[in-house]
């Protein structure tokens, strides 16, 4: 894994692992999380179980501006790795094609019964050489993660 191509933030947040699972595992979550606001939860999800669950998101990337020509599509996400109360990660494709090879993930660590580290990451590394000369990587930036996170805590405190 190319330590260039992964980008990771953490932070702590006032809950239980359980709790936080809980609401990464649906895909509203990540609708609620989501640090770029380009994200909409496709009706037809349901709470992520196992590798291979698939869930989409309609994505709008003319709200960020960053890739203008790919304007507003819906993505398909693959779950990669899950493991109740501590990880979850997916892959990411436009629906009708391959995944382009980025992994998603969250960790989390528990540091008490209602303290939990939670790390946001992305890894690049698997996106081919051709793709990443169209882009400027990573398309989501630590701002946007760190973004994420503060929501999630937020969500989980409202909740």
């Amino acid at each position: 894994m190319s330590e260039s191509m992964r980008v990771s933030v953490s932070r702590e947040i006032p809950a239980s692992a359980e709790v936080i699972f809980s609401m990464i595992t649906l895909p509203d979550g990540h609708v609620a999380m989501d640090g770029s606001g380009s994200l909409v939860s496709a009706p037809e999800n349901h709470q992520l179980n196992a590798v291979g669950d698939l869930f989409l998101m309609d994505m709008d990337r003319e709200s960020l501006g960053d890739i203008p020509e790919m304007g507003k599509y819906q993505v398909e996400n693959e779950v990669t790795a899950i493991e109740a109360n501590r990880v979850l990660e997916w892959t990411v494709g436009v629906v009708g094609r391959p995944k382009f090879g980025h992994i998603y993930g969250i960790r989390l660590t528990p540091l008490d019964s209602s303290l939990t580290l939670v790390e946001n990451y992305m890894d690049w590394s698997g996106v081919p050489e051709k793709l990443r000369t169209r882009v400027s990587w990573p398309i989501v930036t630590t701002d946007m993660m760190q973004e994420s996170l503060s929501r999630l805590e937020a969500a989980i405190l409202s909740a």
